[in-house]
């Protein structure tokens, strides 16, 4: 599941193998931007922002977030490409093509693109990125200012409010909410914000360079995590039945779409 140390990741994957390139050819396969073709754009840098990636090509940016199912992966170029892809071709939404490689855009959730100069349109509307290199004490309490403007919001919902913080998603926001010892639906009114912040944070530090994110630190396989997909399992720190159940932004049917999956221990958690 992609989430801000998955994204970064990805950046820095396609940053070591695009940038400096020169575009040889383009595909981006959907309506809106059907016509447009970089060829002959050169790619400066690949960055990310909490789950935003941004591929910057010349005067343009290539704006994508993953959602769910979403990935860019790197391919030998072919003179078939598509038929050496690991995924079907018609879930690709951009080709970026260099005379050594393809870049595949893969169920991109969101694809745009803008110029450079508009990228400020997305990042203003997120709070301070988790993995921001230049990530200082002015960003934690920026954040956690940000979490405790809505005191009656839920923890759990808060933390995955991207306006909030920048790159948390289901994983870490249930598993945040176990290791700080409180119920998923506690008011964020009721907790220690700047702790929230410093812990989610130190996490996706912690995962950001590797291929099997865990928060329990173990690398084993079915032993990654605390609580998260864990309903009906015994908590490993006393034993008691995991919960599990659905909670978003809005308690109403008509929102239902917005509840995400959460689970929690009854007893570690308060």
């Amino acid at each position: 599941m992609p989430e801000g140390d998955t994204v970064h990741r990805t950046a820095r994957g396609q940053h070591a193998a695009l940038a400096g390139s020169v575009l040889t050819g383009t595909d981006f396969r959907v309506p809106r931007f059907a016509t447009l073709d970089l060829t002959g754009e050169t790619v400066d840098e690949v960055v990310a922002f909490g789950k935003h990636l941004f591929h910057r090509v010349g005067e343009y940016s290539i704006h994508s977030h993953l959602r769910m199912e979403g990935s860019w992966q790197l391919y030998p170029r072919w003179a078939d490409a598509d038929a050496h892809w690991d995924r079907p071709a018609h879930l690709a939404r951009a080709v970026l093509r260099t005379e050594s490689l393809e870049s595949v855009g893969f169920e991109l959730g969101t694809l745009d693109v803008m110029l450079r100069t508009e990228e400020h349109t997305v990042r203003e509307r997120l709070g301070p990125d988790l993995l921001d290199p230049a990530w200082g004490q002015e960003h934690t309490v920026e954040a956690a200012a940000r979490l405790a403007a809505r005191p009656e919001v839920p923890v759990f919902v808060a933390v995955l409010d991207q306006a909030n913080l920048a790159g948390i998603g289901n994983v870490y926001a249930t598993e945040l909410c176990f290791l700080r010892g409180v119920l998923p639906t506690r008011p964020m009114g009721d907790t220690d914000a700047a702790a929230i912040v410093d812990l989610a944070r130190r996490l996706l530090v912690a995962n950001r360079d590797r291929t099997t994110r865990t928060t329990t630190g173990d690398l084993r396989r079915g032993q990654t995590t605390w609580v998260y997909r864990r309903a009906g399992q015994s908590c490993r720190r006393c034993g008691t039945t995991i919960h599990g159940g659905r909670l978003g932004p809005e308690v109403s049917p008509a929102h239902a779409e917005q509840d995400r999956s959460v689970t929690w221990c009854p007893h570690c958690q308060r």
